[in-house]
C-alpha cells in the first residue's frame, strides 16, 4: 500500500498501474510501443487472433485503476480492499485488441507484529498478512467473430486465489528500507485454466525530508523481482508467460497534510530467457487520503 507516515491511519485511495511487455530477446525493448496507449483506450474487439512470429512491434500492456481502501479495528490489524478495472491490449503481427472491465477484488488482513515507529535513531515494522482474490471480474469475453480472448487478456481471471504476504520496514534516522514479499497461491477457472502459483519480492531504500509542518517528500530506489511457471490447462504447466524477472528504478512519495501523491518508474535490469515479449516498464502514481482516525472497534 505504499509508504506512509499515517502508519495506523485508515485510508482510501486510487492508483494507475501501467506494465508493458514488448521486444522478443535480443530485440529492443520500449516504455511505450509504438501504436500504444499508456491510458485507459477504447475497447477493441474485431482484431482476429494469429499467432506472433517474433515480430518487434508485437506488445502486450496491462493497465488497471484501482480503488484502495484501508480500514484498522485496532491498532495494529487492519483491514484492506482493492477493486481494480482492467484495461489490456496486445498487439501481434499488426493485429491488435484491447478489452477493459471490472477485475478480480482483493480482500486481505495484515497485523503489525512490530511497530516502534516513534524511536530517536532506528525504527522499524513488520506486518504479516493473507487475503483472497474474488473472481468478480468476467473471463469469457469474446471477439467479434465469436472467438474466446486468452486468459491473460480477460479483465479478470475466474479463478479464486489466496495469498500471504510481510513487510518490514526499518529506519535509521532520516534513511530507511522497506522489503515486501507476497505468495499467491492460485486456483483454476471453470475452463480449467490458471496460473502457477507465484512470488514477488520489492525492495525499496528511500530517504525522508521534512519539507515544512505540511509537506513532506520521500525519494527511492526500487527494486522488484518477480517469478512464476506461467499459464496452467489442466494443472498442467503450458510455459507460456513464465516470469522471471528483475526490474529496478525511481519513485518518490510525496505528503500533505493527510493527502499522499506516489509516483514511480522500473525497467528490466534482468529477464530469464522467455519466447514471449519481455517486461519492459512498469509505471505507477496514486493518491491517497488518510483518515485522522483517534478511535478504532477493538481496545488494544
Amino acid at each position: 500500500m505504499g509508504l506512509t507516515p499515517y502508519d495506523n491511519q485508515s485510508s482510501i485511495g486510487l492508483l494507475y498501474r501501467y506494465r508493458s511487455f514488448n521486444g522478443y530477446s535480443g530485440q529492443k525493448h520500449q516504455f511505450f510501443p509504438s501504436g500504444s496507449s499508456f491510458f485507459i483506450p477504447r475497447d477493441k474487439k474485431d482484431a482476429p487472433l494469429t499467432g506472433h512470429n517474433n515480430n518487434p512491434n508485437d506488445y502486450e500492456l496491462y493497465r488497471t485503476m484501482e480503488i484502495r481502501g484501508r480500514y484498522f479495528i485496532h491498532r495494529r490489524l487492519e483491514l484492506n480492499a482493492i477493486v481494480p478495472y482492467n484495461s489490456n491490449s496486445e498487439r501481434y503481427n499488426g493485429n491488435t485488441s484491447t478489452i477493459s472491465g471490472i477485475s478480480d477484488i482483493n480482500l486481505f488482513a495484515g497485523y503489525h507484529l512490530i511497530r516502534k515507529l516513534d524511536q530517536a535513531t532506528f525504527n522499524q515494522r513488520l506486518i504479516i498478512g493473507a487475503g483472497i482474490k474474488l473472481a468478480t471480474g468476467r473471463n469469457d469475453l469474446k471477439t467479434n467473430q465469436g472467438i474466446r480472448y486468452a486468459t491473460l487478456m480477460q479483465p479478470g481471471t475466474g479463478s479464486t486465489d489466496g495469498f500471504i504476504y510481510a513487510n518490514y520496514l526499518l529506519g535509521y534516522k532520516k534513511f530507511g528500507m522497506s522489503l515486501n514479499s507476497s505468495y499467491k497461491i492460485n486456483g483454476e477457472n471453470k475452463e480449467q485454466e490458471g496460473i502457477a502459483n507465484s512470488s514477488t519480492t520489492f525492495l525499496n531504500f528511500f530517504y525522508n525530508q521534512r519539507l515544512s509542518t505540511d509537506w513532506q517528500v520521500m525519494p527511492s530506489i526500487q527494486f522488484f523481482y518477480e517469478k512464476s511457471a506461467g499459464e496452467t490447462y489442466k494443472g498442467v504447466k503450458t510455459g507460456d508467460h513464465e516470469m522471471n524477472n528483475l526490474m529496478g528504478g525511481i519513485g518518490a512519495d510525496l505528503f500533505y497534510k493527510n493527502i499522499a501523491l506516489n509516483a514511480g518508474i522500473q525497467t528490466n535490469l534482468w529477464q530469464a530467457k522467455t519466447d514471449h515479449p519481455q517486461s519492459a516498464a512498469k509505471i505507477y502514481v496514486g493518491i491517497t487520503y488518510n483518515i485522522n482516525q483517534l478511535y478504532y472497534l477493538l481496545k488494544n
